[in-house]
Parts: structure tokens; C-alpha cells; sequence
């Protein structure tokens, strides 16, 4: 019994320890010292018990091998488009398996061109008797165990997150240090944050219908957004400021279904000017080329920030509660401003000062296509 409750104790650390050797970002002392560890350890244990009902617990293994030709990867736990990009970025190390995706529908749109995943399917009516030889799972959630059981019931599974659960990391260092770990750490700790970084493929259609709405030299500004503490609500004193210094300024405005409200009062206050309206107009693949082709963009976190980066676009972010450490890597042309409650609170003072930094370092440091 004393030996049984030991090995459940191992593995309840995981639940907060990172299952790789490296140390990245993370506000896991935070977590710990703010959540009872009575809760932690009944959401383990139901994960554990669920595991174990749904006759999985032995099917857990720790390594990606060769012979794991056919595989699935079940992303499910990151409902935001933002978090899905930073989840599945390492997805690049395994470019030469044979790959497909079971994520949420609402995910599924921004992987149907993608460069590593064969197949991407969103429902289990979908898939057709498909024999994996591995799953990956993004975490060892009921839901994710419940569909991985339907699904390969019999096929080994590693884990991404696995049981670790509850303290904010660096997803993309996670994701791409945990691949590294379960491929046999053949890269040190250097080569992997050096190859870290959010990753799309745009379609040639999505470029080629991007080409005929922009034009060359604008800026782009990301409006709306689903958190209040990371929706900035003064983008027309910005603009106001942005076009009194340039009247030649062309600017393209993007965003999704809430930022509606918020464009149609930034041109209506801006009537005179000729903007680019792409709010809730464009897809998401879509849109991030539009990013890409711009010279520089101004947003808050949130989908848009992480498919940016995924294209390498220059970029100025306002951040809040989550520090640029936790949310970028050091491969990516990102400048950023960062509030610890809400991006609200960063003067307009210091966004301009910051935009003019960013405006002239990427203008004197072009990027190669």
C-alpha cells in the first residue's frame, strides 16, 4: 500500500514539476504558493483514475521512437488560436513522420494547409478505422483520454503536458523542449531555444488573395480582442498622434468579430482618411499575410501576436500579466511594452516612444523573404 501511494506521489509531481531537464519560464512558485495542494491533488487524482478506467495507464510511454511512423497528435486543451500556435510549434521537429491533427473545430481552419500535419480532423466521424502507431496527447485531460481512447484505444501515447497542470509556462519553449526531451534530447539547450519559435504555412490561394487587397508600405493595427485586460481601448489616440506626424500614413485594420464595434467608430472618427477595413472581413491565415507584408504591426497578445511571429512579421506588442519572457522567444522580431495587470495602463506616451524604437530599428534591419 505505502509503495502504491509512493509511485501515485511520483507522479502527482508532475503535475507541477517540467518533465524535461532545461529550465524555461515559468510562474510555477506562484501557482503552487496560490493553489491548495488538496485541489491540485484531486485533479490529479480524477485524471489518474480516468486514465486508468479507460485502460490507458499502461499504454503511457516516454519516448518518440523511429519506428513511430504513423502518428496523432491530439491538441484539444488549447482553445485559443493563440495558444494552439505556441502548443503545436514544435510540431517542425517531426517533419519526417507522417502526422495528423485531432484539434478543436474552431482550430481545425489554421492547420488545413499545413506543412507538417497530413490530415486535420476535428470530429471522430472523420476518421476512418486510421492506425497510429503513436498518439501525442497535449494533456492528460479526461477529454483528451476520452477521444484518444476512442480513437487508438490500443496505440502507446506520450504526452506533451501530460499531468502538469496549472502553472502559466513559455508554451512555445515548452512545446519545443518537451519534443526534444521525447525524441531522445538530441539537440543541448541552445540549439533548441535558438530553433524555438510559433510556425503556419499561408496557402499560395491565401497569398495570392491577400495580393489584391494590400498595398506596399502600411502599417497594421490589431483591434479588439477577448480579455479587457488585454484589449486596448485608445488605438484612435494612437492613430490620431501616428497621422499627425505622416498624413501619408496607409493603415490597414484588422481583427475578428469583436473588434467590429471599435473599427467602425476609429473610421468613422477618421472619415477623412483612406484606412484598409479588414476587420472580421479575412481568415485567420489570411489575415496574418497581411501581417507579414506589413512594415510593422501594432497589437496586444492574443491570436494575431502569435501568428505574427509565426511569419517572422515586425511587431509591437502591449503585454499584461504575462511578461514578454513568458510569451516570445528570442528568435522572433517582436518589441513590446508589458503592464502587470493591463495593457490599458501603458501610457500612449510610451507606446509612440516605443513604436518610433521599433520603426526605425526594422527600417535599418530588413528582413530577407
Amino acid at each position: 500500500m505505502k509503495l502504491v501511494i509512493g509511485i501515485r506521489m511520483l507522479t502527482f509531481n508532475r503535475t507541477h514539476k517540467l518533465p524535461f531537464k532545461y529550465v524555461i519560464p515559468t510562474y510555477t512558485n506562484q501557482y503552487l504558493k496560490k493553489k491548495p495542494i488538496y485541489q491540485r491533488f484531486i485533479k490529479f487524482f480524477k485524471r489518474y483514475i480516468y486514465i486508468v478506467i479507460k485502460g490507458q495507464k499502461n499504454l503511457e510511454t516516454f519516448s518518440i521512437l523511429p519506428s513511430h511512423h504513423k502518428i496523432l497528435w491530439i491538441n484539444l486543451s488549447a482553445s485559443s488560436l493563440g495558444d494552439s500556435l505556441m502548443d503545436l510549434s514544435s510540431r517542425v521537429m517531426l517533419s519526417d513522420k507522417n502526422v495528423d491533427l485531432f484539434t478543436n473545430k474552431k482550430n481545425k481552419h489554421i492547420y488545413q494547409d499545413d506543412e507538417i500535419f497530413n490530415n486535420v480532423f476535428s470530429q471522430i466521424n472523420e476518421m476512418q478505422n486510421i492506425k497510429y502507431s503513436l498518439v501525442i496527447l497535449d494533456s492528460y485531460s479526461t477529454r483528451s483520454i476520452k477521444i484518444k481512447s476512442l480513437i487508438a484505444k490500443d496505440s502507446p501515447y506520450v504526452g506533451m503536458f501530460g499531468y502538469f497542470n496549472g502553472p502559466e509556462v513559455n508554451r512555445i519553449l515548452f512545446s519545443f523542449h518537451q519534443m526534444n526531451n521525447l525524441l531522445g534530447n538530441n539537440l543541448n539547450e541552445g540549439e533548441i531555444n535558438k530553433k524555438a519559435k510559433n510556425f503556419i504555412t499561408i496557402s499560395k490561394s491565401d497569398k495570392l488573395i491577400v495580393n489584391d487587397i494590400v498595398t506596399e508600405n502600411y502599417l497594421v493595427i490589431a483591434l479588439g480582442g477577448e480579455w479587457e485586460y488585454k484589449t486596448y481601448k485608445k488605438w484612435d489616440e494612437i492613430i490620431e498622434r501616428l497621422i499627425f506626424q505622416d498624413r501619408d500614413l496607409r493603415i490597414v485594420l484588422i481583427g475578428s468579430d469583436n473588434a467590429l464595434q471599435q473599427s467602425l467608430e476609429i473610421l468613422k472618427k477618421f472619415s477623412e482618411y483612406n484606412f484598409l477595413n479588414c476587420v472580421a472581413r479575412l481568415t485567420f491565415n489570411q489575415t496574418i499575410e497581411v501581417i507579414r507584408q506589413s512594415k510593422l504591426l501594432l497589437c496586444c497578445d492574443g491570436g494575431l501576436l502569435h501568428g505574427a511571429t509565426a511569419v517572422n512579421a515586425n511587431t509591437l506588442a502591449l503585454l499584461a500579466r504575462l511578461t514578454p519572457e513568458m510569451l516570445l522567444t528570442k528568435n522572433t522580431s517582436a518589441f513590446s511594452l508589458y503592464d502587470d495587470d493591463n495593457v490599458n495602463r501603458i501610457l500612449v506616451h510610451d507606446i509612440l516612444s516605443k513604436y518610433e524604437e521599433a520603426f526605425s530599428f526594422f527600417d535599418s534591419h530588413p528582413q530577407d523573404e
